[in-house]
């Protein structure tokens, strides 16, 4: 059977370090490309391990690093942006598109472009960009895989294809670290406490999000634009044992779930051998040992980030793109400790209020806007900063 090519934007991420584990012990992949940010020694590593053909680092900075640790292996290094986009366009069967941020917008659509299997790990490139990266992949005859445990979820709980009998969906979300916090408590939280997620590992900017919920309200917008559904058919639900990721409504009173242990090589295995299953190592889920299930309602009040994420998506053009952005530089500017927790959301509030929701036709418009929502954002954290 022939190999399988991949690719993998964002290889020394999270998402993407648990994605080269995955194909670490595999004999049914071939590397194309490893795209990494600015860890040199680590993507060096990768690339030996999986006999990449290609290493690319985006930071030049890294390049002689990057050269020099891969000499005499015959797997070709590059660095920078444009190298970045020629290896995100490269033929690969299966790419997963794991450079989070606005940044990872332009490699995701190259990707696209080859009209073959894109496993979606970056949620800005529908928050952002979503009518553009929608087309892009209509164009191509692409298809995209989610990688979000909670789309994945849903993706998996669609798999009869009865899309026409969907009267809702349900995102799960843990609640974060803050979950029984009150305001105040909130209110002189330090990035440590606000890093520390009680049930999934990941990196610092989704964890923060997760701590404010407003990864959820990333989600809410990606599974709109992923599933072509009206924000007011999604529910989101507090779960904090993180078992159901997520559930699909149907017109006859069912509801399918889909359950599995909080571990982020569950989908993206999922997405790795889709159509098929492969085995991982991830836990199998105990529901004895388990016990119970919990849910909650989320508490806007407390937590409005989720609230700014409807208000986007109401209000349509790329106002998701407004959110995103500021939230990006929001984030940033917390776990630099020059704003606090909760000016996260107000910061980001402010600056969807002043630009309001203009439209964008193509992937240049979408980043101008977005870059003056961060010059925005930066001048709101420096106003609360003062």
């Amino acid at each position: 059977m022939a190999l399988r090519t991949v690719t993998v934007l964002g290889s020394t991420g999270s998402v993407g370090t648990q994605t080269v584990e995955l194909l670490a012990d595999r004999a049914a992949f071939r590397v194309v490309a490893l795209v990494g940010g600015r860890n040199a020694a680590l993507l060096a590593r990768q690339a030996r391990e999986l006999g990449a053909e290609l290493a690319v680092v985006g930071d030049v900075a890294q390049y002689d690093e990057l050269r020099e640790a891969l000499a005499g292996t015959g797997i070709a290094a590059a660095a920078g942006p444009q190298a970045v986009l020629e290896a995100a366009a490269l033929p690969a069967e299966w790419t997963m598109a794991a450079i989070s941020g606005a940044a990872g917008l332009p490699a995701t659509l190259a990707a696209v472009a080859r009209g073959r299997s894109v496993a979606l790990a970056n949620k800005e490139a529908l928050v952002c960009a979503g009518p553009v990266m929608l087309r892009a992949v209509a164009a191509a005859g692409a298809t995209l895989l989610p990688v979000d445990s909670e789309h994945n979820a849903i993706f998996q709980a669609l798999a009869d294809g009865n899309r026409q009998a969907v009267e809702k969906i349900t995102l799960t979300a843990s609640g974060g670290p803050f979950r029984n916090a009150s305001t105040e408590e909130m209110a002189v939280a330090q990035p440590e406490a606000a890093l520390r997620h009680p049930i999934w590992s990941m990196g610092a900017k989704i964890s923060i999000d997760s701590a404010t919920l407003m990864n959820k309200g990333l989600e809410l917008i990606e599974a709109a634009r992923l599933f072509d559904l009206d924000e007011t058919r999604i529910d989101v639900l507090v779960h904090p044992q993180s078992v159901i990721h997520g559930m699909v409504h149907f017109a006859d009173g069912s509801v399918v779930a889909q359950l599995g242990s909080p571990d982020m090589r569950v989908p993206i295995a999922h997405t790795l051998a889709w159509p098929k299953r492969m085995t991982t190592a991830a836990p199998r889920l105990d529901l004895a040992a388990l016990g119970r299930l919990d849910f909650a309602e989320p508490d806007l009040v407390r937590f409005p980030a989720l609230r700014l994420a409807r208000e986007a998506l109401q209000a349509g053009g790329v106002a998701p793109t407004i959110l995103s952005a500021a939230n990006e530089v929001a984030v940033e500017a917390f776990l630099q400790r020059r704003i606090g927790f909760l000016d996260i959301a107000a910061a980001v509030e402010r600056v969807m209020e002043a630009m309001g929701a203009p439209a964008a036709d193509t992937l240049e418009e979408v980043l101008e806007i977005d870059g003056e929502a961060r010059r925005r954002a930066a001048a709101a954290c420096a106003a609360r900063a003062a």
